[in-house]
């Protein structure tokens, strides 16, 4: 075997033999480890890398340490020292089982390993050791090529130096390699014969569960190559296996942005020249600057749904899935989607620290299955997202079900509105610090892309910040032109918003639309609306006696008011069908049913929560004709409304029978019938009234008429009026 690449011309390569050693056993693990059948585990894996865009083994570090517990410790803890070594003895593993180019490299990557350390604990004494950590990704960078060994060219002898080895930055050779040419910096890069591969940084961040308690989030730059890039997208909670290492910090080498600086402090005086700054330089000291990174080698879902790698959304399909099952899971999954009682039994372990609120349990679980995006012949897209808004009086458990589902969800974001603006829950356009290149860092939405996005107090959010994401909830897209940057992004995300009513408390005399601070076209957005009211059980006969008495105050004063429904529109419509396909989906059936469309319909009904009503109460019209015939006739009235007491006008008219008068007067009970029988006797008096206007109203005949006495020539009589026998 080969000691080593060719020998750089700065020195003399001096061998090492722990990694020689270990280039050899990795090797061997590679030809005798096999599975349980006694086949070579990794033989298939080694014919896979003659296609052209393979060039990465990856490699379970478990069986590593089954195979030979001492290569396993040598390579965790020397492992940016042995990591070339390991990469050359995959690149002999395939060339002897495959036609092979010899100038292709190799790589390798090790899964499965055990321990995982937080992004807080990562310190230099860690640096060069393999280490897998984990964090959420916030921001991506796009994918470009890195000069890992450069050929240069001598300008002055024409010399090939060969092989030069690229240490995170642009490096040429020190001297020629001609023992006559002592060029030292004329040199010029053969990218012909130069070695370049795929290069992509990303920034990740701790998760919400891993921060301690009064912590700021700290975030890591990972490096990835080869088949690693692109691997990772803003909003994935993954774990990353590789090495701790430390870079220049370029940002601060970089003399373009140290003379601006320097050029912004000169106030222009003679002596004032910033001498010492370029002492400074002169001395080195902007060498010094240095940060840590996190090379990669694996990236890996934190979360994946069944145990295998993550599919894509647009890559997702039932047979896809299935294969990344077992066979014990598949027919579990299949158990579930006969049983009647599913969508039961899931509501109820959806959420199970949270008592009752059964339809609002209903309406999450279908927006968490979510229904089927469409694209119609014309090419307008309809979303499959579902969108539910909760609204209800404070502690009714609205944030409880918005941290329920970030912890259940797989890819899920909680904020809050009063404290993200429009950048924040959309997207940011922000400026690299050692490119200078703009790039886009995603907000709350763009994390949650496949996801739920969770926003409490969402009515508090600034009326600008709510017009950033009407184009997200229905177009499921962010369009941004900032800083010469025009792009158009992907929100495919479901959002669950929680407010609260305009006072505070839901007042059951206004429709929903003026009980919520919300703009109409965010309103039509939402499939779902429902309604928590904190009713309160317990009280006392002197607080009912109390609350009667505001209440009929309150209906007085907002009796002619009209209440406005609640609109119904096309976007109503599609609501339906997306609940739907969610009840379709939840029972793992391919159309569908009319048993589906009547679940969406009652639960579409019941979210638009029409609020029960109070009851009709028929004496408050006559309340008012009370008052106006008393502005009417004036203080005569009053002085012979001798049974003002309940204010029964009959009483008050009949001032020609004194002898009814000085009955006492008798409480009759209210007339009072529910809201439903109001509207249906409603109902029925106007088709009866059309019918009537239809066939023409018949004359009663004069002979059928009752007299009528002279001496009272008319009679008003209260509908609460008991007729004698």
């Amino acid at each position: 075997m080969e000691p080593g690449p060719e020998a750089a011309p700065a020195g003399v390569q001096v061998r090492d033999e722990l990694s020689e050693k270990c280039q050899k056993l990795f090797l061997e693990f590679l030809e005798e480890f096999q599975d349980k059948n006694g086949d070579a585990l990794y033989l298939s894996d080694a014919q896979e890398l003659i296609r052209p865009e393979r060039n990465t083994l990856t490699v379970s570090f478990s069986n590593i340490e089954h195979y030979n517990q001492q290569l396993a410790t040598t390579i965790q803890e020397e492992y940016y020292r042995v990591y070339p070594f390991l990469c050359r003895a995959v690149r002999h593993f395939a060339r002897d089982h495959g036609n092979i180019p010899p100038s292709k490299e190799f790589y390798v990557a090790f899964s499965e390993f055990p321990s995982r350390q937080k992004i807080r604990e990562l310190s230099s004494a860690r640096i060069g050791t393999l280490l897998r950590i984990s964090g959420q990704v916030v921001r991506t960078h796009p994918v470009h090529p890195e000069l890992v060994s450069g050929t240069f060219l001598c300008l002055d002898c024409q010399s090939v130096i060969k092989d030069v080895e690229q240490q995170f930055k642009y490096t040429q050779p020190t001297i020629c390699k001609n023992p006559v040419c002592a060029n030292r910096r004329r040199f010029m890069l053969d990218t012909n014969k130069s070695r370049f591969v795929d290069f992509q940084k990303v920034r990740i961040q701790e998760t919400q569960a891993e921060l301690p308690r009064g912590s700021i989030p700290r975030s890591l730059e990972v490096i990835l190559r080869a088949e690693a890039v692109e691997t990772a997208q803003a909003g994935d909670r993954c774990d990353f296996t590789g090495t701790l290492i430390v870079v220049p910090d370029v940002s601060a080498m970089a003399l373009a942005g140290t003379r601006a600086e320097t050029s912004s402090r000169v106030t222009g005086k003679e002596g004032f020249e910033a001498d010492g700054i370029q002492g400074l330089k002169a001395l080195g000291v902007r060498e010094l600057s240095y940060r840590l990174a996190f090379l990669a080698n694996y990236v890996a879902p934190t979360n994946p749904r069944f145990g295998g790698k993550e599919l894509r959304q647009e890559d997702q399909t039932a047979e896809n899935v299935k294969n990344q099952m077992t066979v014990q899971e598949w027919e579990k999954v299949f158990e579930m989607s006969q049983d009647k009682n599913l969508y039961h039994n899931l509501c109820t372990s959806l959420f199970p620290t949270i008592h009752g609120n059964d339809e609002i349990k209903r309406g999450i679980l279908l927006m968490l299955f979510g229904g089927v995006a469409k694209t119609t012949m014309e090419g307008t897209s309809l979303r499959g997202d579902i969108n539910v808004c909760i609204v209800g009086d404070p502690s009714t458990s609205k944030s409880q079900f918005l941290k329920h589902v970030e912890d259940f969800a797989p890819r899920a974001v909680y904020t809050s509105g009063k404290a993200s603006s429009a950048a924040g829950l959309t997207a940011a356009v922000v400026k690299d610090e050692e490119s200078h290149e703009f790039v886009i860092e995603a907000g709350a939405l763009m994390l949650a892309d496949n996801g739920v996005c969770c926003i409490d107090e969402f009515d508090k959010m600034d009326l600008k910040d709510q017009v950033a994401i009407h184009e997200a909830m229905e177009q499921q897209t962010i369009s941004i032109t900032k800083a010469g940057v025009k792009a158009t992004l992907n929100a495919r995300t479901s959002i669950l918003a929680a407010a609260n009513p305009i006072d505070g408390r839901y007042n059951r005399a206004k429709s929903l639309k003026q009980n919520v601070n919300l703009s109409a076209p965010i309103m039509s957005r939402f499939d779902l609306f429902f309604i928590l009211v904190d009713e309160c059980n317990e009280i006392t006969s002197e607080a009912q006696e109390f609350v009667v008495d505001q209440y009929k105050r309150l209906r007085q004063r907002d009796g002619g008011t009209t209440k406005s429904a609640w609109r119904i529109t096309v976007r109503q419509l599609e609501s339906m069908l997306r609940l739907s396909e969610a009840m379709t989906r939840l029972y793992c059936s391919d159309e569908v049913q009319p048993k589906h469309v009547k679940e969406a319909f009652r639960l579409l009904n019941k979210s638009i929560i029409r609020v029960d009503s109070p009851d009709i109460n028929f004496d408050q019209q006559q309340d008012d004709n009370v008052n106006d015939q008393n502005e009417l006739f004036g203080k005569e009235t009053e002085g012979q409304n001798g049974g003002e007491v309940n204010g029964h006008p009959v009483e008050a008219m009949n001032t020609d029978e004194p002898e009814k008068q000085e009955k006492p007067a008798v409480t009759k009970p209210a007339v009072r019938m529910s809201f439903a029988e109001y509207k249906r006797f409603s109902n029925l008096l106007d088709h009866i009234i059309i019918e009537l206007t239809k066939t023409g109203l018949k004359k009663i005949s004069e002979d059928g008429e009752e007299p009528v006495l002279e001496e009272d020539p008319f009679l008003v009589v209260n509908p609460n009026y008991i007729l004698e026998d």
